[in-house]
């Protein structure tokens, strides 16, 4: 056990942030999970499933007043954040809950970012991303560990929510240089590994790692979607990078709601190389085995 072995845990519900749980319970960790008020009703199951697994939960809001969150947070040394949302959480939601966790006492602070290398990129590259670029340059001169934890792209993001793959068309479309290396790791693997850096002494200061479960271009994306479906797709080639951001800015002309092409800015940051990683911690933590994408898919019932 570690002097952060007590963790406060917001977002325990959603993809990640129960596997999050899971994963600190099985290196030893204490969870305390914040839980909104009236979050019982529509989340029933997955709270009962959270306390089954020996998850303390508190009620509270990462909005309410410092002093509030602050006494939710207790004696935990780690808090950490797994949230999804707007400005209003990202960015304002978690400097209130930064600075509850500094009048808490805790000892380091871990926020939403799970991402491609925010680093790198400029604000106007991806909305999503600037809010966490924007919450990151909020969090300098705490007294916390700030420890960001970026993993590329989710797997499960790639097969779904980018809308590459059209299985009733037998396609997998993309923009780009097919062989531009992109950096991927599943939800559980994310889990994993953000569990093992937040337990890990030596990073008390906090700082930025970076982990991915396989590194594979677009054309061996394809293949590993294929073995591990046993489906065949044709690889279509929708444009090169260039193309794409005319894409981006043309469909950013059409519509007011910026989620109608949050996708293709994720890719386009991928596909130009920018939000690659220049190199991976995975090596400070050789006893994990990520999952493949041959070996997700394999597993995976997505319309294969």
């Amino acid at each position: 056990m570690t002097a952060q072995a007590e963790v406060f845990l917001v977002g325990a519900t959603g993809l990640l942030g129960n596997r999050l749980a899971s994963a600190f319970l099985a290196k030893g960790a204490t969870v305390r999970a914040l839980v909104r008020p009236g979050a019982a009703g529509e989340k029933r199951q997955a709270l009962d499933a959270l306390k089954a697994k020996g998850v303390e939960l508190v009620e509270g809001d990462i909005t309410d007043p410092t002093d509030r969150l602050a006494a939710a947070i207790g004696g935990a040394q780690t808090v950490v954040s797994a949230i999804q949302g707007g400005p209003d959480l990202i960015v304002d939601g978690q400097a209130n809950l930064l600075t509850a966790a500094e009048r808490a006492g805790a000892a380091r602070f871990v926020p939403s970012d799970f991402a491609i290398d925010i680093t790198r990129l400029d604000d106007g590259d991806n909305f999503m991303i600037d809010w966490r670029r924007q919450a990151a340059a909020g969090f300098a001169g705490t007294s916390l560990g700030v420890l960001s934890v970026l993993n590329g792209a989710f797997v499960e993001v790639m097969v779904g929510f980018m809308d590459l793959i059209d299985w009733e068309k037998g396609t997998l479309s993309h923009w780009g240089d097919p062989d531009q290396l992109l950096d991927l790791t599943t939800v559980q693997d994310t889990a994993a590994y953000t569990a093992a850096a937040v337990l890990d002494p030596d990073l008390a200061n906090g700082g930025t790692v970076r982990f991915a479960g396989e590194v594979v271009s677009m054309r061996q994306f394809h293949a590993a979607v294929e073995r591990g479906t046993g489906r065949k797709l044709e690889l279509r080639t929708l444009g090169t990078a260039e193309e794409l951001r005319s894409e981006i800015e043309r469909r950013a002309k059409a519509t007011q709601n910026p989620f109608d092409y949050v996708g293709l800015q994720y890719q386009w940051c991928m596909v130009t190389g920018k939000g690659k990683f220049d190199s991976l911690d995975n090596d400070r933590y050789a006893e994990i085995k990520p999952t493949s994408v041959e070996e997700f898919m394999r597993g995976a019932s997505l319309g294969a």
